[in-house]
């Protein structure tokens, strides 16, 4: 397995990877797969505010994808990273999603972003148990906040520094 950063060209694999779960599964809300293109655009906001994306390739093809995205638009919130990873659906289980993963944790890390958070809808006990490995807490939940494959669904969210506590890392702004 290699780990290496996103690039624009991974778009069409993410895409094939990504539309599985939306179609299938409660565990993104959208509810149409993004298309290629759409995920190149994407990936570019992403570069633009150093976002740091991930893929894992498995016998010279991409297998899963780790991506990360910012967290609300205020600017308060530039220094917390909205995490994600996703396995190509015939890989599951072939040991992928955890060190892509975690490459991304600490890329951001060495970026300077303070904290990570990601959502999870349940029930998911296969992504909870990710997070829990990889230091991930819980923070609360959300009620009823999506409705897909015919049922209400909750998302609980997690949280992971990514600093020390009271560091203050560059893509705050300081107050006037």
């Amino acid at each position: 397995m290699t780990i290496r950063l996103a690039e624009r060209g991974d778009a069409a694999a993410i895409a094939r990877i990504y539309a599985h779960w939306v179609l299938e599964t409660h565990a993104t809300f959208d509810l149409e797969p993004p298309a290629e293109a759409d995920w190149a655009g994407r990936w570019q906001e992403a570069q633009d505010a150093d976002r740091p994306w991930l893929v894992a390739e498995d016998g010279g093809e991409i297998g899963a994808f780790a991506i990360s995205s910012s967290f609300r638009s205020k600017a308060a919130y530039g220094a917390t990273l909205e995490t994600t990873v996703y396995v190509d659906r015939a890989k599951v289980g072939r040991g992928l999603g955890r060190p892509v993963y975690e490459a991304l944790l600490e890329e951001g890390s060495a970026r300077g972003f303070h904290v990570a958070v990601a959502g999870i809808a349940l029930p998911n006990p296969g992504s909870i148990a990710l997070h829990e490995a990889l230091g991930f807490e819980p923070v609360g939940v959300f009620r009823e906040v999506g409705h897909k494959l015919g049922a209400w669904r909750d998302v609980q969210w997690w949280q992971k520094p990514l600093q020390p506590s009271g560091f203050t890392p560059p893509q705050v702004p300081s107050a006037p």
